[in-house]
């Protein structure tokens, strides 16, 4: 199977990243014979090289033989993604709010 992945010069760290990673995922989506366009798609929702390489690792380990179960792991990474956002912006408001119970609200916080 030849790759895909494609670096280009004049990329940044973060963009190298994200190429490498769709690649990887892309070999292995038509290395179990899924149409290019569901991988697309696919990376259009995980968005990121993190995520892009979780499934990969679940298309490589798994080896899943119908979409339905491709689109199903995708779904709980951004499932899993969301409620780690949500919980850092928990988190960030009860710093915020604890420093306004220690400090008060006379200090312009």
């Amino acid at each position: 199977m030849v790759s895909r992945i494609k670096v280009k010069s004049g990329m940044s760290e973060d963009q190298k990243k994200w190429v490498i990673a769709k690649g990887r995922m892309m070999d292995a989506m038509k290395g179990l014979g899924f149409p290019e366009a569901l991988g697309e798609e696919l990376v259009k929702n995980l968005g990121s090289p993190k995520a892009m390489d979780r499934m990969t690792s679940y298309l490589n380990n798994v080896k899943p033989r119908k979409a339905e179960l491709v689109v199903d792991e995708m779904l709980a990474i951004c499932s899993d993604i969301a409620r780690w956002k949500d919980k850092k912006e928990s988190e960030r408001a009860n710093a915020k709010y604890n420093e306004v119970l220690y400090f008060g609200l006379d200090n312009g916080i």
